[in-house]
């Protein structure tokens, strides 16, 4: 395997890099306000986005998306990663598994989105059924012509600005899991709560309440009783790009850190020469480098047509589990060489340092990870997990 970029992965990157360091301009406007831009402001970052090819990356070019691989959109996440304030979430990328709507349901959703016009959210935590999205108790009862949704969802990244919301729902009395196009405006849906969480974050995780909120039959993604797989697919792809960008976070850090330490001096000496400060400058550099090469290596592998997807969700799961936590000891390690000013929120290890410590819980909690890994294991045996021959 030859993981050396391409001409193209080397301009995307640049691209990419040069769109991060536009978002960076805002941080500390975002980090003042609380989390959220205005509107107008976001209207231009999104509209530079598009300009620049990194909006949309995982759809397709005949759809007016950006048409990358997941090697490629790893590529992009990682230099989105190294943003605070999950200024990330401007560049939009859209779910996955909308990819699966039919002409209409592509059309009426998917496009928009596509040209930055609307924004979609994945509700499927509820307040009882967090790790266990099998556990939840949102249901869809059969009426003419549709369904009525019922029910509670928790942590709707983005349900603040969306449009719409796909929804995960118990339909029918064999309780099959499917998936639901909602408007955000219908009758019925409320958004009960925007919580506080410790990050300033551009964009919220609010709470929704669903009281018979009438679906159409068309409104129906994927067919019923296939929304436990879609939403397995969605999981397998944002456990990746959140490999990437904290893989970013931890990179940005980390240069961050090792110029101060360069420059700040202490008893007539630049603390970089201090043995203990390399030692940390080292471990982090190490805890970068071997999962870059892990989650690229994963990507690569979900791009080939021969991948079990079976094992790749175990494969995602393990770089998730990796990079996050490898991402958690490095943040920690360079507010720790910033002293003082690294708990300074003007400086963005300190955002950071906030921010990355919700990696291990969204998507999947680190013990959740471990889970899917070891029964991985237990199924098929440790040469699943082992490189590709």
């Amino acid at each position: 395997m030859d993981f050396r970029y391409t001409p193209e992965q080397t301009a995307l990157k640049a691209r990419a890099a040069a769109y991060t360091r536009l978002l960076m301009r805002y941080e500390e406007r975002s980090e003042e306000a609380g989390g959220p831009l205005p509107a107008d402001t976001v209207r231009e970052l999104t509209r530079a986005a598009i300009d620049a090819s990194v909006y949309a990356i995982n759809m397709p070019v005949e759809w007016g998306g950006a048409g990358l691989s997941l090697l490629d959109q790893v590529i992009v996440e990682e230099e989105f990663g190294k943003v605070t304030n999950c200024l990330w979430d401007i560049p939009w990328r859209p779910a996955n598994v909308l990819a699966y709507g039919t002409e209409a349901q592509r059309e009426k959703y998917l496009l928009p989105v596509i040209r930055g016009e609307r924004f979609d959210a994945f509700a499927v935590t509820e307040p009882g059924a967090g790790s266990d999205p099998g556990s939840g108790t949102s249901t869809a009862t059969r009426t003419a012509g549709g369904w009525l949704l019922n029910g509670e969802k928790w942590f709707v990244t983005c349900g603040d600005i969306a449009d719409f919301l796909l929804v995960q729902a118990d339909a029918g009395p064999d309780r099959a899991a499917t998936l639901f196009f909602v408007d955000k405006q219908a009758r019925g849906v409320e958004m009960t709560r925007v919580p506080r969480f410790m990050h300033s974050a551009v964009n919220g995780h609010p709470e929704f309440r669903f009281t018979d909120v009438f679906v159409p039959d068309e409104d129906v993604l994927g067919g019923v009783g296939n929304g436990y797989e879609l939403t397995k697919e969605w999981f397998t792809d944002e456990r990746l790009m959140i490999a990437a960008r904290t893989v970013g976070a931890a990179e940005r850090a980390l240069e961050l850190a090792r110029d101060w330490a360069v420059g700040r001096r202490q008893f007539g000496s630049r603390i970089a020469d201090f043995q203990l400060i390399q030692g940390m400058l080292a471990d982090c550099a190490v805890d970068i480098a071997v999962n870059r090469a892990y989650t690229h290596q994963i990507a690569w592998e979900a791009d080939q047509p021969q991948t079990d997807r079976k094992t790749l969700h175990a494969k995602a799961s393990t770089a998730k589990l990796a990079a996050s936590e490898a991402a958690g000891r490095v943040v920690d390690r360079c507010l720790q060489i910033f002293g003082g000013r690294g708990y300074d929120r003007s400086y963005p290890v300190e955002r950071m340092y906030r921010e990355l410590r919700v990696d291990r819980i969204w998507e999947g909690t680190s013990e959740i990870q471990r889970l899917i890994i070891a029964n991985e294991l237990i199924k098929r045996g440790t040469g699943a997990l082992a490189l590709p021959r």
